[in-house]
């Protein structure tokens, strides 16, 4: 597997495929990605704001951690090995849905069939400065406020399962 390497697939994830990743976002091929959203014994949740130098969505508030994973690799322990590279944490996950989108980002298109995971954490996150230029806890009827009134500070994919996170995470 060459470096940089992501799963490509079809609308029911089955694998097609790998490819190179800049070369999947620049043609807007369907990959395989996850996504993490931890919440605390409060009920808040952990953001970061994505560092300067990503390749996309860079200075931007998301969802704890994200990513593509491995071929030939577990999803779940993938996303739990992410979410310590990233983030410093480490901490059981939770699958609670999938869904498809695509989001055109400049001279990049997102097209992902997202995995979404969630997990508790109480702690301080140990971030990896090249991932996550900051992070915070927040009140989720704080940020649903800030979101609905500064759509532009948080990436696309986020604002899309934003509410259903939260109402699955109540449930």
């Amino acid at each position: 597997m060459a470096k940089g390497e992501i799963i490509l697939v079809d609308e029911k994830d089955n694998e097609v495929g790998t490819g190179e990743r800049l070369e999947v976002l620049r043609e807007g091929k369907l990959h395989r990605a996850f996504s993490i959203f931890i919440f605390d014994s409060r009920g808040e949740m952990l953001l970061q704001k994505r560092a300067k130098t990503k390749y996309h969505s860079a200075g931007l508030w998301s969802n704890s951690c994200c990513s593509h994973p491995r071929p030939n690799q577990n999803l779940e322990e993938e996303a739990r090995k992410r979410l310590r590279e990233e983030m410093g944490i480490d901490c059981d996950l939770k699958e609670i849905f999938s869904f498809i989108y695509r989001a055109n980002l400049g001279n990049l298109i997102e097209h992902e069939f997202d995995h979404v995971f969630i997990g508790r954490f109480d702690g301080r996150p140990e971030p990896n400065e090249r991932e996550a230029e900051d992070w915070k806890w927040i009140n989720p009827k704080e940020l649903t406020k800030d979101v609905k009134e500064n759509p532009g500070k948080y990436t696309h994919w986020f604002k899309i399962v934003l509410n259903r996170v939260l109402k699955e995470n109540e449930a």
